[in-house]
């Protein structure tokens, strides 16, 4: 229908909040399940790609027209057939780029995607890189203590529960991984995770012709 703006704008705004709100209660809900062990990982046939193209077109909508940029370097020989809880590996990634995103005002994100070949499969290594705040070292010991959102004074414009790392570095456990985080206070933040995956498919997921023949040049100043 033909509105004015303001009844559009309101309109956003309710669908915002609608969406902010599911959030929350699907967080409460997961860290319920977590807590209670009744938290089950569903492992089937996944393709990486479509998992990387999820959470990067989440990231730029994140990014709205905020000055900085979304990096990403990915291993195209990872296999496109993983076995695993995609949709809990797609959240823990979309929970890191959130934060990395949210707290950072100028420079970039960088998200890391690698394997390591093992017996068993892969080890899916991913780490999400900010120029960001950054974390003091007080604050890093409380980092993913459940409903704790760090320097609430300088944050509190930022919504969230303080649920989405705990519930993230519970998950990666559950699949047998771990993770970790690295940081200077007011230079920027690296969260790092490491899961075993089964492969289905050996297929890299990029193939690219004539490798010998392209030249990639690329220069980023992290500190602009």
């Amino acid at each position: 229908d033909d509105i004015n703006d303001d009844v559009r704008e309101n309109c956003f705004n309710i669908q915002s909040s609608g969406r902010s709100l599911l959030s929350i209660i699907n967080d409460i809900l997961d860290f319920s399940k977590i807590e209670a062990g009744k938290m089950e990982l569903i492992e089937e046939p996944f393709n990486i790609a479509s998992t990387i193209n999820d959470v990067i077109n989440m990231a730029m909508t994140r990014k709205g027209d905020k000055d900085i940029e979304i990096i990403v370097r990915v291993d195209p020989s990872i296999p496109k057939g993983l076995i695993g809880d995609e949709v809990r590996i797609r959240q823990v990634i979309v929970n890191l780029l959130t934060n990395a995103v949210k707290f950072t005002k100028k420079g970039c994100v960088i998200i890391k995607i690698t394997q390591s070949k093992h017996d068993y499969g892969i080890n899916l290594n991913v780490s999400i890189e900010d120029t960001g705040i950054g974390i003091t070292e007080e604050n890093m010991e409380k980092l993913f203590n459940s409903f704790q959102q760090l320097d609430t004074k300088k944050n509190r414009a930022e919504e969230g529960t303080g649920l989405g790392l705990a519930i993230s570095k519970k998950l990666i456990a559950q699949m047998g991984g771990f993770m970790n985080v690295s940081s200077v206070y007011g230079e920027g933040t690296i969260f790092k995770f490491v899961i075993p995956l089964e492969v289905s498919d050996e297929t890299p997921f990029i193939e690219l012709d004539s490798m010998e023949d392209t030249n990639i040049a690329v220069y980023l100043d992290m500190k602009k």
